[in-house]
């Protein structure tokens, strides 16, 4: 029984995962340790994460949640950026990476669409978790799962 763990310890390959990792996801620029070793993450992002989860826990999104308006699509279009429904993972965790990275910027109009950009996901998101499936079901687009992990990665209200 020891020789086992040892010989999963010593066949561990540090490079290649790590803590933050998914049991199917490798160690890229990409993943969850890349997000949250190489950048702050923005209290706007802790705060949306906080309530969402909070959210979550206490109503399991019962009520359907509203789509997006037609608005808050243009500033995504602005940035070039698909609904969630249609984000793949590797997406994601760009734009994740992009968002925290203009949630520190000094130019206040970028700071302000960062933040408004991850309150529509946050909208997105609760509007797929309420409605128990995405639009588009298909594996390739689960940018919608990877955001939620990122959530319960940064929330203080993850157990």
């Amino acid at each position: 029984m020891p020789e086992d763990l040892i010989e999963k310890k010593s066949n561990f390959d540090l490079t290649s995962r790590s803590a933050f990792s998914r049991h199917d996801e490798v160690f890229t620029s990409r993943s969850y340790a890349a997000l949250l070793a190489k950048n702050i993450i923005p209290y706007s992002h802790r705060k949306l994460a906080d309530n969402y989860i909070i959210i979550k826990k206490i109503f399991k999104f019962q009520a359907v949640m509203p789509r997006i308006t037609n608005l808050e699509k243009k500033l995504l279009a602005k940035y070039d950026f698909n609904t969630l429904e249609y984000t793949t993972v590797k997406q994601m965790y760009e734009e994740l990476a992009l968002l925290q990275k203009w949630s520190m910027s000094a130019d206040e109009n970028l700071k302000n669409d960062s933040d408004m950009i991850l309150e529509i996901r946050t909208k997105e998101l609760k509007f797929i978790v309420a409605n128990s499936y995405a639009n588009i079901s298909n594996e390739i687009y689960k940018g919608y799962a990877a955001l939620e992990n990122y959530f319960l990665e940064i929330s203080k209200y993850n157990d």
